[in-house]
């Protein structure tokens, strides 16, 4: 028994070893994707602080909404709303996340114009209502998007009583506005704690911290806060995060486009 115990240890710590850079990148992104399946649909309430390099702020709130789209195929569904301030309410980001080679659907609802409008694969890289967080960063990742390669095991830069997972990811997407991303997994709970962004002429741009994990319904880790700092400009833009509802019952058809317009009510 002990013997065909240690073989089989062997075997699997060999098949582990077996994995070329690029199958082992692949997996922990896979894993860190399946340990959040299941969760349905999500809301929340958020703060937007946004700064600039001299720290004058300005803040905003919203809500968001997520539904989990049962079919591996597809990509999720989610829309943020903005609650205040005024001449921002209304305001709302509707993402159908999809798998390549086919380009994720956006569409942005403005109030003052009453009408909704489908953000171009090349508008993307654009900046979300001025802050550091472009069209792009607010879709979902999809193994299928990217060229994943692992780079090293290291100390977790936002938490160095973790280890980090260093995985290299290559968008396959001509349009996207990076070059690569450097994806800071921990190998406990396979969260994301950090991203690195490197725009398409390789230099770092941005840097995406994820604080604060707090767990829900046993399962379920969502970060407090999403930091996300200009590394060239010095500006900033924090996404806090609470009041978490997991499984409200939302439908699919509470993603449509036209339904926008009626999102912050």
């Amino acid at each position: 028994m002990i013997k065909l115990l240690f073989t089989t240890i062997i075997i699997f710590t060999s098949s582990i070893l077996a994995q070329t850079n690029e199958e082992k990148g692949l997996s922990i992104v896979e894993k860190s994707i399946d340990l959040d399946k299941g969760f349905i649909d999500v809301s929340s309430e958020g703060v937007m602080v946004l700064k600039d390099k001299s720290g004058n702020e300005s803040v905003r709130e919203f809500k968001n909404l997520t539904f989990e789209e049962p079919d591996d195929n597809l990509g999720n569904k989610g829309i943020i709303v903005f609650t205040t301030p005024r001449d921002i309410r209304g305001t709302a980001l509707l993402t159908h996340d999809n798998i390549e080679p086919k380009d994720d659907d956006q569409w942005l609802y403005l109030p003052a114009l009453k009408r909704t409008k489908r953000i171009s694969s090349s508008n993307r890289t654009g900046k979300f209502v001025s802050s550091e967080f472009s069209y792009e960063d607010l879709t979902t990742d999809e193994p299928k998007d990217y060229f994943f390669v692992w780079i090293e095991d290291t100390l977790c830069p936002t938490d160095e009583a973790l280890t980090c997972h260093v995985i290299e990811a290559k968008p396959k997407n001509k349009k996207s506005g990076y070059s690569k991303r450097l994806v800071f997994i921990d190998n406990e709970h396979f969260r994301y704690q950090k991203i690195s962004f490197f725009n398409r002429r390789g230099d770092l741009e941005k840097e995406l911290s994820f604080l604060g994990y707090q767990q829900y319904l046993d399962k379920f880790w969502r970060a407090d806060i999403l930091d996300m700092v200009n590394v060239q400009t010095g500006k900033s833009t924090s996404l806090q995060w609470s009041n978490y509802k997991f499984q409200q019952g939302l439908k699919l058809s509470d993603f449509e486009p036209e339904k926008l317009k009626n999102a912050s009510r």
